[in-house]
């Protein structure tokens, strides 16, 4: 089934040229079924990248995905154009009388930050509560993760001795979890960030299983016990040139920083690297659309404030 995204956007060029099954507003509106309807709340920098990572995956599945984009009002981004997040872009304003089946939040360049400096956390604090009510299942990405375990758990972060930075084996705790099934014991997956969260922490939180973590990048994917809120510090949606890219970025702005771990071929930066970890991407965005999205959202959203219903 099609991915429904906004007419004309950028990346659904990309996406057909992947044979990635497309369909913009206009003509799903004319499918007399009821799609997913999945908020992004998109907090990267290169919001373009993050729009054709996540929908690459989003649109790998057999349900039908209707895609609305979430950006900050109270933080203006720099790296995209202002008409480009006026085309495709909607506030909280514009989006909190509505609900929603499923919802990402992806991470932000803001983590060596205390939480309450960010400029916009009152923002997403906002969000994050009206979502306790509104979404069905949220996912949570690096530094999302953050955000969420400390909003909604109580669980801070600490700043590490140097970037976290690669692709690191993990372990699957519990195999039986809707959200890994089919995972292999051991897999691979990319991290970047400065930050860590303690794993003892998560695994005695009573409201929080841990389900993935890696002996040398720590806690990978948390799940709450009532399936709300899905964690994952790293960051699976990467291409397999995005670490690359961003230790060019690091090299060329002069910081002291190490040559992505088990990534380039040989350690060798001018070797091109490989994507070994994009089975288990899609995997997991699968589980995640059908266990915790499609096969857990009601029959029909029934408004009482505006008597707007969806129905399946």
């Amino acid at each position: 089934m099609p991915i429904n995204i906004p007419k004309n956007l950028p990346a659904g060029e990309h996406l057909r040229e992947e044979k990635i099954f497309v369909m913009e507003e206009d003509r799903a509106k004319t499918q007399q079924i009821r799609p997913l309807n999945i908020l992004i709340f998109n907090l990267m920098p290169e919001k373009e990248k993050t729009e054709l990572q996540l929908l690459r995956l989003l649109g790998n599945t057999p349900l039908q995905v209707n895609i609305t984009f979430l950006n900050t009002a109270t933080h203006e981004s720099r790296n995209v154009s202002k008409s480009h997040l006026q085309l495709f872009y909607s506030t909280f304003k514009e989006i909190r009388h509505r609900r929603f089946d499923g919802m990402i939040i992806t991470g932000a360049p803001v983590e060596k930050m205390a939480f309450e400096e960010v400029n916009y956390w009152q923002e997403i604090s906002e969000i994050m509560d009206w979502s306790k009510k509104n979404v069905t299942s949220v996912m949570h990405i690096c530094w999302g993760a953050q955000a969420a375990l400390y909003h909604h758990y109580d669980i801070g972060k600490f700043e590490l001795p140097e970037k976290c930075s690669g692709v690191y084996s993990h372990v699957i705790t519990d195999l039986t979890v809707d959200l890994v099934r089919g995972f292999s014991d051991l897999f691979t997956a990319p991290h970047s960030r400065y930050t860590s969260v303690s794993i003892d922490e998560v695994r005695n939180h009573p409201d929080l299983r841990l389900l993935s973590y890696s002996e040398e990048a720590g806690v990978f994917i948390v799940q709450s016990k009532d399936n709300k809120n899905i964690m994952i510090t790293g960051h699976l949606e990467y291409d397999a040139t995005t670490l690359a890219d961003e230790y060019s970025r690091d090299v060329a702005k002069g910081l002291n920083i190490a040559v992505p771990v088990n990534y380039f071929p040989n350690d060798n930066p001018s070797h091109e690297p490989m994507n070994t970890w994009r089975a288990h991407t899609h995997l997991l965005f699968s589980n995640w659309l059908n266990y915790y999205v499609y096969q857990e959202t009601p029959y029909e959203w029934d408004f009482a404030e505006d008597h707007i219903e969806f129905h399946i």
